[in-house]
This record gives C-alpha cells, sequence and structure tokens, in this order.
C-alpha cells in the first residue's frame, strides 16, 4: 500500500471530488505544496469517441500561447541541402544517410524527429526503432513537412504532440506549476478550444466528456464543462 506525505494528504483535501471552475482549478493546482519542484501541469480530455474506429482517432499537434516551459530536442531528416538551415533553427542534428545510420546504430538521445517528405523512403527503416519510442515521423502530427525549418523551430520551443490513448483520452503538457494563473488557463482554453475544432466528422453524440488537470506529484483536479 502507498504511503502519502502529510502534505498531499492536504493537498487531496484541497482538491475536492466536484468539478470547478478552470479558473479555481488552476489556483488550486498553484496552490499544491506535495512537492519541492517546479511541477509539470497536465491536462486530460475524455473524448466521446470510439479508439476502435479509424476515422475517431484524435492526433495531432499544436503550439500554446505561452508553451510549455521547457525546450524539446530535436533532430531532422532532410536533404543536404536544408541541412545548415535545420541546425541553425535548433535541430541537434541534421542530415539523411548518416544520421538514419546512427538513429538505427542505437542512438536516441533526442525527443523528436522531423522529416522531410523527399527522404521518408530512407527514414522508412527506422519504423522499428522508432516507432515504439513514439518517435517516428508522422504527416498527422506535423513531423513531415516541406518545412524543416520552420517545423524545427516550433518544436523545439515546446510545440505538442496530442494522441489518444485506448481509452479515448488525449493527454498534453500545459506548463509548469511556476506559470503566471492566467497563462496557464491560456494553455488549456487553447488546447481544448483546438480539439474541439478538430472533432472527427464520424464522432457522435457527447464529444468533450470530462476535463482533469494535475501536476506531477499532486492530486487531479475535475474541471466543469
Amino acid at each position: 500500500m502507498r504511503i502519502r506525505s502529510k502534505r498531499y494528504k492536504e493537498d487531496f483535501a484541497k482538491a475536492g471530488k466536484e468539478p470547478v471552475t478552470l479558473s479555481e482549478a488552476v489556483e488550486k493546482i498553484k496552490s499544491f505544496d506535495s512537492a519541492k519542484f517546479d511541477q509539470t501541469v497536465e491536462c486530460v480530455l475524455c473524448l466521446g469517441i470510439d479508439p476502435k474506429q479509424s476515422d475517431q482517432g484524435v492526433r495531432g499537434s499544436v503550439s500554446l500561447p505561452h508553451g510549455i516551459g521547457k525546450r524539446k530536442r530535436v533532430i531532422a531528416f532532410c536533404e543536404d541541402s536544408k541541412k545548415e538551415a535545420a541546425k541553425e533553427a535548433g535541430a541537434l542534428e541534421a542530415g539523411c544517410d548518416e544520421l538514419i545510420e546512427k538513429v538505427n546504430g542505437g542512438w536516441g538521445d533526442f525527443d523528436l524527429a522531423i522529416a522531410s517528405p523527399k527522404v521518408m523512403n530512407k527514414v522508412g527503416k527506422l519504423g522499428r526503432v522508432l516507432g515504439p519510442q513514439g518517435k517516428m515521423p508522422s504527416p498527422k502530427n506535423g513531423t513531415i513537412t516541406d518545412d524543416i525549418p520552420g517545423a524545427v523551430a516550433e518544436f523545439s520551443a515546446g510545440k505538442i504532440e496530442y494522441k489518444n490513448d485506448s481509452s479515448g483520452n488525449v493527454h498534453v503538457v500545459v506548463g509548469k506549476q511556476s506559470f503566471d494563473k492566467q497563462k496557464l488557463i491560456d494553455n488549456i482554453e487553447a488546447f481544448i478550444s483546438y480539439i474541439q475544432k478538430n472533432k472527427p466528422v464520424s464522432a457522435k453524440g457527447i464529444f468533450l466528456k470530462k476535463v482533469v488537470i494535475s501536476a506531477s506529484m499532486s492530486p487531479s483536479i475535475n474541471v466543469s464543462v
């Protein structure tokens, strides 16, 4: 049985069980003191979709108004002509054949990979390596693009990817506990709005069923929808 600290129990009591407004929920998240570090704040949306139906999948990427408080380590698979521009935009590594061999050889010290459509026929062989790690470039989340420098800059700055899980939930990072209250609210509202605007056409009934926010080591809070 897991033993909770006194601080966590106090925060749990503050959280409550009933849904509250987004403003109240963020205030509670910022008041929690059960961890001694700047906790990452996450938002979970429970969606009214059937995850087993491919046409109801929810997946993509979006830039939040105030970022997420962390830069991502990005690499770019691209033609030699775009290599220098990709590095100037913030890519850790860029190129094609040599980078592919490096990754295929076991190097994986990066968060995300971007690729140019022209080299995907070569990058495809990394599917068994990058697929299980969730790092394989895909047009669905904007990581296969002709605009390599632009994509590198956006994702390095904290552009987030999202994808529903097997239960129809979408989990994303929306900032840090130290963020100004309004910045967290702006980020969460922007994400919820973006998901609602991109509701799958085939999804029927109530689309946004539940919203929950939480911090790394703190209780979750239900937000009124």
